[in-house]
Protein backbone atom coordinates (compact mmCIF):
# COMPACT_ATOMS: atom_id res chain seq x y z
CA UNK A 1 0.00 0.00 0.00
CA UNK A 2 1.61 3.42 -0.73
CA UNK A 3 2.30 5.72 2.18
CA UNK A 4 0.36 8.59 1.77
CA UNK A 5 3.64 10.59 3.04
CA UNK A 6 5.21 9.64 -0.60
CA UNK A 7 2.38 11.13 -2.35
CA UNK A 8 1.98 14.57 -0.35
CA UNK A 9 6.07 15.16 -1.18
CA UNK A 10 5.82 13.85 -4.70
CA UNK A 11 3.22 16.98 -5.09
CA UNK A 12 5.59 19.18 -3.24
CA UNK A 13 8.43 18.61 -5.34
CA UNK A 14 6.62 19.10 -8.63
CA UNK A 15 5.48 21.91 -7.45
CA UNK A 16 8.37 23.49 -6.54
CA UNK A 17 10.20 22.21 -9.41
CA UNK A 18 7.57 23.93 -11.80
CA UNK A 19 8.31 27.94 -8.99
CA UNK A 20 11.98 27.15 -9.91
CA UNK A 21 11.80 26.88 -13.34
CA UNK A 22 9.32 29.72 -13.73
CA UNK A 23 11.47 32.17 -11.18
CA UNK A 24 15.11 31.03 -12.52
CA UNK A 25 13.86 31.89 -16.20
CA UNK A 26 12.85 35.74 -15.11
CA UNK A 27 16.62 35.65 -13.24
CA UNK A 28 18.21 33.66 -15.78
CA UNK A 29 16.84 36.96 -18.64
CA UNK A 30 18.29 39.71 -16.84
CA UNK A 31 21.77 38.07 -18.00
CA UNK A 32 20.84 37.74 -21.28
CA UNK A 33 23.75 39.10 -23.53
CA UNK A 34 26.16 38.76 -20.94
CA UNK A 35 27.53 34.95 -21.56
CA UNK A 36 30.03 34.88 -24.02
CA UNK A 37 31.95 31.49 -23.04
CA UNK A 38 29.54 29.24 -23.85
CA UNK A 39 30.65 26.46 -21.56
CA UNK A 40 29.31 28.80 -18.60
CA UNK A 41 25.89 28.74 -20.08
CA UNK A 42 24.60 25.57 -17.66
CA UNK A 43 26.34 27.30 -14.96
CA UNK A 44 24.38 30.53 -14.98
CA UNK A 45 20.92 28.12 -15.28
CA UNK A 46 21.89 26.49 -12.33
CA UNK A 47 22.80 29.33 -10.47
CA UNK A 48 19.36 30.87 -11.23
CA UNK A 49 17.89 27.86 -10.15
CA UNK A 50 19.89 27.90 -6.62
CA UNK A 51 18.26 31.80 -6.33
CA UNK A 52 14.95 30.51 -7.43
CA UNK A 53 15.33 27.47 -4.91
CA UNK A 54 16.99 29.43 -2.22
CA UNK A 55 13.88 31.94 -1.86
CA UNK A 56 11.51 28.91 -0.41
CA UNK A 57 11.61 28.09 3.47
CA UNK A 58 12.42 24.22 2.92
CA UNK A 59 13.12 23.49 6.38
CA UNK A 60 9.83 21.67 7.46
CA UNK A 61 9.63 19.76 3.97
CA UNK A 62 13.62 18.96 4.27
CA UNK A 63 12.80 17.28 7.60
CA UNK A 64 10.01 15.31 6.44
CA UNK A 65 11.87 14.01 3.42
CA UNK A 66 14.51 12.82 5.60
CA UNK A 67 12.59 11.12 7.80
CA UNK A 68 11.41 9.04 4.38
CA UNK A 69 14.85 8.41 3.59
CA UNK A 70 15.39 10.66 0.88
CA UNK A 71 17.91 13.69 -0.02
CA UNK A 72 17.28 17.00 2.04
CA UNK A 73 17.99 18.50 -0.91
CA UNK A 74 20.83 20.21 1.48
CA UNK A 75 23.56 19.63 -0.83
CA UNK A 76 22.04 20.53 -4.24
CA UNK A 77 24.67 23.63 -4.87
CA UNK A 78 26.10 22.66 -7.97
CA UNK A 79 23.05 20.52 -9.17
CA UNK A 80 19.63 21.95 -8.25
CA UNK A 81 17.27 20.32 -10.71
CA UNK A 82 19.28 16.97 -11.28
CA UNK A 83 18.83 16.38 -7.75
CA UNK A 84 15.12 17.77 -7.89
CA UNK A 85 14.73 15.52 -10.80
CA UNK A 86 16.30 12.83 -8.74
CA UNK A 87 13.84 13.03 -6.13
CA UNK A 88 11.14 13.36 -8.14
CA UNK A 89 11.68 9.63 -9.61
CA UNK A 90 12.40 7.90 -6.61
CA UNK A 91 8.94 8.98 -5.39
CA UNK A 92 7.06 8.13 -8.86
CA UNK A 93 8.25 4.38 -8.59
CA UNK A 94 7.46 4.58 -4.74
CA UNK A 95 4.03 6.16 -5.19
CA UNK A 96 3.36 4.45 -8.98
CA UNK A 97 2.85 8.23 -9.96
CA UNK A 98 3.86 9.30 -13.31
CA UNK A 99 7.79 9.41 -13.79
CA UNK A 100 9.44 12.64 -14.76
CA UNK A 101 9.94 12.60 -18.69
CA UNK A 102 13.52 12.53 -18.73
CA UNK A 103 16.09 10.00 -18.35
CA UNK A 104 17.83 9.36 -15.24
CA UNK A 105 21.10 11.12 -15.28
CA UNK A 106 24.23 9.09 -15.16
CA UNK A 107 27.12 9.91 -12.71
CA UNK A 108 28.95 12.05 -15.01
CA UNK A 109 26.02 14.28 -15.33
CA UNK A 110 24.96 14.74 -12.00
CA UNK A 111 28.22 15.45 -10.16
CA UNK A 112 28.84 17.49 -13.69
CA UNK A 113 29.07 20.88 -11.43
CA UNK A 114 31.53 19.55 -9.29
CA UNK A 115 33.67 18.40 -12.50
CA UNK A 116 33.27 22.10 -13.69
CA UNK A 117 34.83 23.92 -10.46
CA UNK A 118 37.94 21.42 -10.14
CA UNK A 119 38.12 22.24 -13.64
CA UNK A 120 37.90 25.79 -13.38
CA UNK A 121 39.97 25.90 -10.09
CA UNK A 122 42.71 24.22 -12.63
CA UNK A 123 42.79 26.54 -14.78
CA UNK A 124 43.21 29.59 -13.15
CA UNK A 125 44.60 28.63 -9.69
CA UNK A 126 46.78 26.19 -11.32
CA UNK A 127 46.50 21.90 -10.78
CA UNK A 128 46.38 20.40 -7.65
CA UNK A 129 49.95 19.41 -6.19
CA UNK A 130 50.60 15.83 -4.52
CA UNK A 131 50.90 18.08 -0.72
CA UNK A 132 47.50 18.46 -0.31
CA UNK A 133 43.55 18.79 -1.41
CA UNK A 134 43.50 22.75 -1.79
CA UNK A 135 45.74 24.87 -3.29
CA UNK A 136 47.79 27.14 -1.11
CA UNK A 137 48.15 30.82 -2.53
CA UNK A 138 51.18 32.77 -1.25
CA UNK A 139 51.46 36.75 -1.10
CA UNK A 140 55.52 37.51 -2.51
CA UNK A 141 57.11 40.11 0.37
CA UNK A 142 59.48 42.14 -1.55
CA UNK A 143 62.34 39.63 -0.78
CA UNK A 144 61.03 37.33 -3.37
CA UNK A 145 62.19 39.79 -6.17
CA UNK A 146 66.02 38.70 -5.25
CA UNK A 147 66.08 36.10 -3.46
CA UNK A 148 66.00 33.05 -6.12
CA UNK A 149 65.23 30.24 -3.16
CA UNK A 150 62.52 31.74 -2.03
CA UNK A 151 60.36 30.85 -4.95
CA UNK A 152 62.47 28.06 -5.92
CA UNK A 153 61.63 26.73 -1.89
CA UNK A 154 57.68 27.76 -2.67
CA UNK A 155 57.00 25.49 -5.71
CA UNK A 156 59.53 22.56 -4.09
CA UNK A 157 56.02 23.06 -1.49
CA UNK A 158 53.78 22.06 -4.03
CA UNK A 159 52.82 26.18 -3.93
CA UNK A 160 50.04 26.30 -6.57
CA UNK A 161 49.78 30.04 -6.86
CA UNK A 162 51.32 33.73 -6.04
CA UNK A 163 49.74 36.99 -5.07
CA UNK A 164 51.88 39.82 -6.10
CA UNK A 165 50.35 43.07 -4.04
CA UNK A 166 50.54 46.07 -6.64
CA UNK A 167 49.95 48.50 -3.94
CA UNK A 168 53.50 48.06 -3.23
CA UNK A 169 56.86 47.90 -4.40
CA UNK A 170 56.69 48.54 -8.19
CA UNK A 171 56.82 47.51 -11.80
CA UNK A 172 60.60 46.98 -11.43
CA UNK A 173 60.43 45.14 -8.40
CA UNK A 174 57.25 42.62 -9.60
CA UNK A 175 59.32 42.14 -12.70
CA UNK A 176 61.82 41.02 -10.80
CA UNK A 177 59.02 38.36 -8.79
CA UNK A 178 57.96 37.03 -11.90
CA UNK A 179 61.32 36.49 -13.40
CA UNK A 180 62.58 34.43 -10.26
CA UNK A 181 59.30 32.86 -10.53
CA UNK A 182 60.26 31.59 -14.09
CA UNK A 183 63.59 30.39 -12.90
CA UNK A 184 62.34 28.35 -10.47
CA UNK A 185 59.48 26.67 -12.92
CA UNK A 186 62.72 25.81 -14.59
CA UNK A 187 64.59 24.18 -11.80
CA UNK A 188 61.67 22.60 -9.99
CA UNK A 189 59.36 21.48 -13.23
CA UNK A 190 56.40 23.65 -11.89
CA UNK A 191 55.45 26.86 -12.32
CA UNK A 192 53.01 28.57 -10.30
CA UNK A 193 50.34 30.43 -11.42
CA UNK A 194 51.05 34.50 -10.90
CA UNK A 195 47.99 36.36 -9.53
CA UNK A 196 48.80 40.01 -9.36
CA UNK A 197 46.17 42.59 -7.07
CA UNK A 198 44.88 46.12 -8.04
CA UNK A 199 44.52 48.32 -5.20
CA UNK A 200 41.28 49.50 -6.28
CA UNK A 201 39.69 52.92 -4.30
CA UNK A 202 41.41 53.06 -0.88
CA UNK A 203 39.52 55.28 1.56
CA UNK A 204 42.18 56.23 4.20
CA UNK A 205 43.44 58.59 7.53
CA UNK A 206 45.08 61.09 6.62
CA UNK A 207 47.07 64.09 8.46
CA UNK A 208 45.31 64.51 11.87
CA UNK A 209 45.47 68.19 14.04
CA UNK A 210 48.69 66.83 16.00
CA UNK A 211 51.05 66.09 13.55
CA UNK A 212 53.47 63.98 15.36
CA UNK A 213 50.23 61.63 16.47
CA UNK A 214 49.93 61.87 20.13
CA UNK A 215 46.41 62.53 19.74
CA UNK A 216 43.98 59.75 21.21
CA UNK A 217 40.05 59.66 21.37
CA UNK A 218 37.87 57.30 24.38
CA UNK A 219 34.43 55.87 24.35
CA UNK A 220 32.31 58.91 24.01
CA UNK A 221 34.54 61.73 22.88
CA UNK A 222 33.60 63.40 20.16
CA UNK A 223 35.73 63.44 16.62
CA UNK A 224 36.10 65.28 13.19
CA UNK A 225 36.60 63.72 10.36
CA UNK A 226 37.42 65.92 7.74
CA UNK A 227 37.73 66.51 4.30
CA UNK A 228 41.19 66.51 2.82
CA UNK A 229 42.81 69.87 3.46
CA UNK A 230 40.15 70.95 5.76
CA UNK A 231 41.77 70.18 9.33
CA UNK A 232 41.94 73.73 9.95
CA UNK A 233 37.49 73.65 9.81
CA UNK A 234 37.03 71.81 12.49
CA UNK A 235 36.35 72.82 16.16
CA UNK A 236 39.38 73.93 17.55
CA UNK A 237 39.01 71.86 20.60
CA UNK A 238 38.04 69.12 19.31
CA UNK A 239 40.48 65.42 17.91
CA UNK A 240 40.54 65.81 14.00
CA UNK A 241 41.77 64.07 11.56
CA UNK A 242 41.62 63.80 7.32
CA UNK A 243 39.60 61.38 5.69
CA UNK A 244 41.50 61.00 2.04
CA UNK A 245 37.75 60.38 -0.15
CA UNK A 246 35.84 63.72 0.27
CA UNK A 247 33.21 61.85 -1.94
CA UNK A 248 32.68 59.38 1.50
CA UNK A 249 32.26 61.67 3.50
CA UNK A 250 30.01 63.67 1.12
CA UNK A 251 27.54 60.77 1.10
CA UNK A 252 27.28 60.02 5.17
CA UNK A 253 23.94 60.85 7.30
CA UNK A 254 23.20 61.50 11.05
CA UNK A 255 23.48 57.82 12.55
CA UNK A 256 25.99 56.07 9.77
CA UNK A 257 28.58 54.44 11.17
CA UNK A 258 32.23 55.29 10.74
CA UNK A 259 34.91 52.45 11.47
CA UNK A 260 38.63 53.62 11.29
CA UNK A 261 41.65 50.89 11.11
CA UNK A 262 40.38 47.70 10.32
CA UNK A 263 37.40 48.16 13.23
CA UNK A 264 39.29 48.88 16.08
CA UNK A 265 37.78 52.31 16.51
CA UNK A 266 33.77 52.63 16.01
CA UNK A 267 31.82 55.82 15.51
CA UNK A 268 28.59 56.89 15.13
CA UNK A 269 27.86 60.34 13.20
CA UNK A 270 26.47 62.97 14.89
CA UNK A 271 26.75 66.12 12.90
CA UNK A 272 27.24 66.95 8.98
CA UNK A 273 29.11 69.62 7.90
CA UNK A 274 30.40 71.32 4.87
CA UNK A 275 34.14 70.55 5.89
CA UNK A 276 33.34 67.01 7.01
CA UNK A 277 32.00 64.76 9.93
CA UNK A 278 31.22 64.95 13.53
CA UNK A 279 31.08 61.24 15.25
CA UNK A 280 31.10 60.08 18.45
CA UNK A 281 33.51 57.19 19.18
CA UNK A 282 31.12 54.03 20.46
CA UNK A 283 33.73 51.73 20.81
CA UNK A 284 38.14 51.79 21.00
CA UNK A 285 40.72 50.98 22.96
CA UNK A 286 39.49 51.60 26.83
CA UNK A 287 42.85 51.71 28.60
CA UNK A 288 45.10 53.76 26.28
CA UNK A 289 42.64 55.07 23.79
CA UNK A 290 42.91 55.48 20.24
CA UNK A 291 45.73 56.66 18.82
CA UNK A 292 45.13 58.74 15.82
CA UNK A 293 47.31 57.59 12.73
CA UNK A 294 47.73 58.28 9.31
CA UNK A 295 47.00 55.50 5.77
CA UNK A 296 44.50 53.68 8.49
CA UNK A 297 41.32 52.66 6.70
CA UNK A 298 38.16 53.86 7.08
CA UNK A 299 34.90 51.94 6.39
CA UNK A 300 31.16 53.34 5.66
CA UNK A 301 29.11 49.99 6.62
CA UNK A 302 25.78 52.31 6.49
CA UNK A 303 26.76 54.52 3.34
CA UNK A 304 25.90 54.20 -0.38
CA UNK A 305 30.02 55.71 -1.31
CA UNK A 306 29.28 55.03 -5.39
CA UNK A 307 32.88 54.66 -6.53
CA UNK A 308 34.23 52.34 -9.62
CA UNK A 309 36.19 49.95 -8.57
CA UNK A 310 39.16 50.38 -11.09
CA UNK A 311 40.77 53.60 -11.07
CA UNK A 312 42.70 55.68 -12.66
CA UNK A 313 45.91 54.60 -11.28
CA UNK A 314 44.84 51.15 -11.70
CA UNK A 315 44.57 51.31 -15.36
CA UNK A 316 47.77 52.51 -15.53
CA UNK A 317 49.06 49.26 -13.82
CA UNK A 318 47.00 46.94 -16.08
CA UNK A 319 49.79 48.06 -18.97
CA UNK A 320 52.13 45.57 -17.12
CA UNK A 321 49.69 43.54 -15.11
CA UNK A 322 47.68 42.36 -18.53
CA UNK A 323 50.79 41.14 -19.75
CA UNK A 324 52.31 39.54 -17.00
CA UNK A 325 49.37 38.52 -14.57
CA UNK A 326 47.83 34.61 -15.25
CA UNK A 327 44.92 36.44 -12.38
CA UNK A 328 43.68 39.87 -12.06
CA UNK A 329 42.49 40.66 -8.60
CA UNK A 330 39.72 42.75 -8.69
CA UNK A 331 39.30 45.05 -5.58
CA UNK A 332 36.26 46.80 -4.02
CA UNK A 333 34.13 45.18 -6.90
CA UNK A 334 30.61 46.02 -6.15
CA UNK A 335 28.47 45.64 -9.43
CA UNK A 336 28.15 44.09 -12.48
CA UNK A 337 29.05 47.62 -14.47
CA UNK A 338 32.60 47.45 -12.10
CA UNK A 339 32.99 44.10 -13.60
CA UNK A 340 32.09 45.74 -17.21
CA UNK A 341 34.67 48.85 -16.94
CA UNK A 342 37.47 46.29 -16.10
CA UNK A 343 36.90 43.74 -19.34
CA UNK A 344 36.76 46.91 -21.52
CA UNK A 345 40.04 48.01 -19.76
CA UNK A 346 41.62 44.74 -20.73
CA UNK A 347 40.32 44.51 -24.16
CA UNK A 348 41.92 47.89 -24.94
CA UNK A 349 45.28 46.30 -23.33
CA UNK A 350 45.06 42.86 -25.07
CA UNK A 351 42.32 42.75 -27.61
CA UNK A 352 43.35 39.46 -29.05
CA UNK A 353 43.11 37.37 -26.17
CA UNK A 354 42.64 39.28 -23.22
CA UNK A 355 39.33 36.76 -22.03
CA UNK A 356 42.28 34.20 -21.06
CA UNK A 357 43.14 36.82 -18.11
CA UNK A 358 41.91 35.21 -15.02
CA UNK A 359 39.61 37.63 -12.75
CA UNK A 360 39.34 37.34 -9.17
CA UNK A 361 36.94 38.83 -7.36
CA UNK A 362 37.33 40.33 -4.46
CA UNK A 363 34.21 40.19 -2.37
CA UNK A 364 34.70 43.20 0.84
CA UNK A 365 31.48 45.38 0.90
CA UNK A 366 27.54 44.90 1.76
CA UNK A 367 26.93 46.44 -2.08
CA UNK A 368 29.11 43.48 -3.49
CA UNK A 369 27.80 40.65 -1.36
CA UNK A 370 23.75 42.10 -2.36
CA UNK A 371 25.22 41.73 -6.63
CA UNK A 372 26.94 38.82 -6.30
CA UNK A 373 25.23 36.62 -8.22
CA UNK A 374 25.28 39.90 -11.14
CA UNK A 375 29.10 39.75 -10.78
CA UNK A 376 29.42 36.50 -11.00
CA UNK A 377 27.54 35.86 -14.15
CA UNK A 378 29.35 39.37 -16.10
CA UNK A 379 32.49 38.37 -14.78
CA UNK A 380 32.25 34.20 -15.48
CA UNK A 381 30.30 34.35 -18.74
CA UNK A 382 33.60 36.38 -20.63
CA UNK A 383 36.76 35.04 -18.87
CA UNK A 384 38.04 32.58 -16.21
CA UNK A 385 36.96 33.59 -12.91
CA UNK A 386 37.32 32.52 -8.97
CA UNK A 387 35.98 34.50 -5.98
CA UNK A 388 38.37 35.43 -3.12
CA UNK A 389 36.13 35.89 0.19
CA UNK A 390 38.05 38.80 1.49
CA UNK A 391 37.25 38.81 5.36
CA UNK A 392 39.59 41.74 6.79
CA UNK A 393 36.69 44.54 4.94
CA UNK A 394 33.83 42.09 4.61
CA UNK A 395 34.04 41.60 8.20
CA UNK A 396 34.36 45.63 9.12
CA UNK A 397 31.24 46.34 6.68
CA UNK A 398 29.02 43.80 7.90
CA UNK A 399 29.65 43.09 11.61
CA UNK A 400 31.79 40.33 12.36
CA UNK A 401 29.09 38.49 14.19
CA UNK A 402 27.50 38.13 10.49
CA UNK A 403 30.92 37.22 9.09
CA UNK A 404 30.65 33.40 9.23
CA UNK A 405 27.16 33.19 8.58
CA UNK A 406 27.85 35.19 5.59
CA UNK A 407 31.26 33.75 4.26
CA UNK A 408 28.89 30.45 4.01
CA UNK A 409 26.42 31.95 1.84
CA UNK A 410 29.19 33.36 -0.54
CA UNK A 411 30.43 29.52 -0.80
CA UNK A 412 27.12 28.07 -1.76
CA UNK A 413 26.74 30.77 -4.35
CA UNK A 414 29.83 30.22 -5.90
CA UNK A 415 29.59 26.71 -5.77
CA UNK A 416 25.91 27.36 -7.93
CA UNK A 417 27.58 29.53 -10.00
CA UNK A 418 30.33 26.57 -10.04
CA UNK A 419 32.99 28.94 -9.65
CA UNK A 420 36.25 28.66 -7.71
CA UNK A 421 36.77 29.79 -4.14
CA UNK A 422 39.75 31.40 -2.36
CA UNK A 423 39.56 31.85 1.47
CA UNK A 424 41.70 34.96 2.26
CA UNK A 425 42.43 36.99 5.19
CA UNK A 426 43.89 36.17 8.46
CA UNK A 427 44.51 32.58 7.54
CA UNK A 428 47.24 31.61 10.40
CA UNK A 429 48.12 34.86 11.24
CA UNK A 430 50.03 34.17 14.55
CA UNK A 431 51.48 31.27 13.20
CA UNK A 432 52.99 33.30 10.27
CA UNK A 433 54.49 35.84 12.66
CA UNK A 434 54.86 33.79 15.94
CA UNK A 435 55.55 30.31 14.95
CA UNK A 436 52.72 29.81 17.57
CA UNK A 437 49.24 28.95 16.10
CA UNK A 438 46.30 29.72 18.41
CA UNK A 439 43.31 26.72 18.79
CA UNK A 440 40.85 29.58 17.13
CA UNK A 441 43.27 30.15 13.82
CA UNK A 442 43.66 26.52 13.58
CA UNK A 443 39.72 25.72 13.37
CA UNK A 444 39.44 28.28 10.85
CA UNK A 445 42.27 26.97 8.29
CA UNK A 446 40.56 23.72 8.88
CA UNK A 447 37.10 25.40 7.40
CA UNK A 448 38.76 26.29 4.56
CA UNK A 449 38.76 22.90 3.43
CA UNK A 450 35.93 23.96 1.49
CA UNK A 451 37.72 25.74 -0.74
CA UNK A 452 39.56 25.14 -3.76
CA UNK A 453 42.33 27.60 -2.52
CA UNK A 454 43.41 28.83 0.49
CA UNK A 455 45.66 32.34 1.05
CA UNK A 456 48.63 32.86 3.20
CA UNK A 457 49.91 36.68 4.08
CA UNK A 458 53.78 36.84 4.06
CA UNK A 459 55.55 36.24 7.70
CA UNK A 460 58.84 35.06 9.21
CA UNK A 461 57.28 31.57 9.66
CA UNK A 462 55.54 31.43 6.32
CA UNK A 463 57.27 28.02 4.86
CA UNK A 464 56.56 26.41 8.41
CA UNK A 465 53.03 27.56 8.27
CA UNK A 466 52.73 25.88 4.53
CA UNK A 467 53.50 22.84 5.61
CA UNK A 468 51.34 22.96 8.51
CA UNK A 469 48.07 23.89 6.54
CA UNK A 470 49.03 21.39 3.84
CA UNK A 471 48.74 18.51 6.67
CA UNK A 472 45.76 20.02 7.98
CA UNK A 473 43.91 20.49 4.90
CA UNK A 474 44.78 17.32 3.53
CA UNK A 475 43.04 15.24 6.87
CA UNK A 476 40.15 17.41 6.35
CA UNK A 477 39.72 16.93 2.95
CA UNK A 478 39.16 13.13 3.77
CA UNK A 479 35.78 14.49 6.06
CA UNK A 480 34.51 17.17 4.08
CA UNK A 481 33.69 18.56 0.42
CA UNK A 482 32.33 21.85 0.31
CA UNK A 483 28.79 21.37 2.19
CA UNK A 484 28.93 17.39 2.10
CA UNK A 485 30.60 15.36 4.57
CA UNK A 486 32.67 12.33 4.19
CA UNK A 487 32.16 9.22 5.71
CA UNK A 488 36.16 8.04 5.80
CA UNK A 489 36.70 5.44 8.27
CA UNK A 490 37.01 6.95 12.21
CA UNK A 491 40.37 5.47 13.43
CA UNK A 492 40.63 7.10 17.36
CA UNK A 493 38.06 4.69 18.88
Amino acid sequence: MSDPRLASLAHEIADLRRSIETDAAETAGRWRGWIEDRAFQPSAENLAQYLALRHHDLRTLQRRMMATGLSSLGRAESRVMPTLMAVSRLLAAATGGGAPDTDPASDADFFAGEARIAARADALLGGLSDHSAVRLMVTLPTQAADEPRFLKRLAGLGVEAVRINCAHDDETVWARMIDQLDRAAKDTGRRMKVMMDLPGPKIRTGDSRDRKGLERVFSGNDLAITRPGRLDRAPQKMPAIECTLAEALAAVEPGHRVYVDDGKLETVVREVEDWGVVVQVTAGPEAKGYKLKPEKGVNFPDTEVRLPALTGEDRKLLRFVARHADGIEYSFVQDAEDVAQLQQALAAERPDDWQRIGLVLKIETQRAVRNLPDILVRAAGRQPTAVMIARGDLAVEIGFARLAEMQEEILWLCEAAQVPVIWATQVLESFLKTGVSSRGEMTDAAMAARAECVMLNKGPFLFEGIELLDRLLDRMSGHISKKTHRLRPLRSW
